[in-house]
């Protein structure tokens, strides 16, 4: 059953990675003061480089007022190219492919992070509840008909950087509430213009990103699209929805989909009634139309294993355990699974090589991840 994580796959866009588990993408909280990528960033991604046959890094900001964490990385202009060339090399040195995940934060950037602290939506929505690391009151203002054109080219401008700098690949994060999907959301989105359709902003995006490639790549270059399944808010996205875009997406002939979500076994829990989850809901309604990466509490080599086969997804994208253990998928693979580290003791930092600000939140946040204290 573990063999099926070994087998080596090529996307549509002639990319080829050497397994079907990722480095899911993590929030570091740690570059640098200009938001570089630091060197405790560089050590971190080296050091699970060697397993894993993509890194998906943490998200990126393509402008800055679409900044969301503190300590974030930027792809928001061609300063920024040497360092993510810089990254791009460390990964490629283990072995793994690299693919930046492009991001813009709307009515949940963090206002003391961003220009003049106006936060900016599809409409003029405030978020109903806290997403995460910061809770976000204030209400955004709606972006005009040229600034969304103008973020649109901004995705397309951090695709030429991404490729520039040497990486494989673009995902664009289109879940967890930020700025595509508060575009896709009925909940968020009450403009009276082309952009109220749910599925024009996505689509614009990846046509201009397909164009950015076709003119700039040199080699494979892929284009991977992050969804949540399901809002909070009512109404919001449900089930129903997220096989609108998904149709949409398979139509759009990307090289791969990825499903956000804490557990890769939640049951749906609106747009339809099912006793599966919503993993193998998603992978039925793709039937192999587009590759699936599968995500959420996977921590052994029989998660990783049952989501591929139960779940029917073509990748497993691990996050915590590959924190904790940045040597997960090389153990796995040579039969060590007894070796694999589960939970991190307090003395354990440049063990488990892990940057300073994103330790400071592990240690802090109780219940995040398995800490020995």
């Amino acid at each position: 059953m573990k063999n099926s994580l070994f087998k080596e796959f090529t996307f549509n866009s002639g990319v080829t990675v050497r397994n079907r588990i990722m480095m899911a993408p993590m929030t570091t909280f740690s570059s640098d003061s200009r938001d570089y990528v630091s060197e405790e960033e560089y050590a971190y991604y080296k050091e699970r480089s060697y397993g894993v046959g993509a890194i998906i890094t943490a998200c990126t900001y393509v402008t800055k007022n679409g900044k969301g964490f503190e300590g974030q990385m930027g792809i928001d202009h061609d300063d920024t190219i040497p360092g993510l060339t810089k990254l791009a090399d460390t990964i490629h040195a283990g072995g793994a492919k690299g693919i930046v995940q492009l991001y813009h934060g709307g009515r949940l950037a963090v206002p003391h992070l961003i220009p003049n602290g106006e936060t900016v939506s599809a409409s003029n929505i405030a978020p109903l509840e806290d997403r995460g690391f910061y809770s976000i009151q204030q209400s955004p203002r709606e972006l005009t008909f040229e600034e969304v054109e103008a973020i649109i080219q901004d995705f397309g401008e951090a695709t030429r950087r991404a490729i520039v700098a040497g990486f494989d690949g673009i995902e664009l994060h289109g879940a967890s509430g930020y700025l595509i999907q508060q575009f896709v959301s009925p909940h968020s989105n009450h403009r009276s213009d082309k952009w109220v359709a749910p599925l024009a902003f996505p689509l614009a995006i990846i046509t201009e990103v397909k164009k950015v490639i076709a003119a700039h790549a040199t080699k494979p270059f892929l284009i991977g699209y992050r969804f949540s399944p399901e809002d909070p808010e009512t109404p919001g996205i449900t089930m129903k929805e997220t096989f609108d875009l998904l149709g949409a997406l398979i139509e759009a002939d990307i090289d791969y989909v990825h499903i956000a979500t804490t557990d890769a076994w939640a049951k749906p829990r609106r747009g339809m009634v099912s006793n599966k989850s919503r993993t193998e809901e998603i992978a039925a309604f793709i039937n192999g139309r587009v590759p699936l990466i599968g995500v959420g509490s996977i921590h052994t080599a029989e998660d990783a294993a049952l989501v591929l086969k139960k779940g029917q997804t073509d990748f497993v994208a691990i996050g915590r355990a590959l924190v904790v253990d940045p040597h997960w998928v090389e153990k796995v693979q040579n039969g060590q699974e007894e070796q694999i580290v589960h939970q991190l003791q307090l003395d354990q930092q440049k063990q488990a090589v892990i940057p300073t600000p994103l330790w400071k939140l592990i240690v802090e946040i109780e219940g995040w991840f398995n800490v020995a204290r």
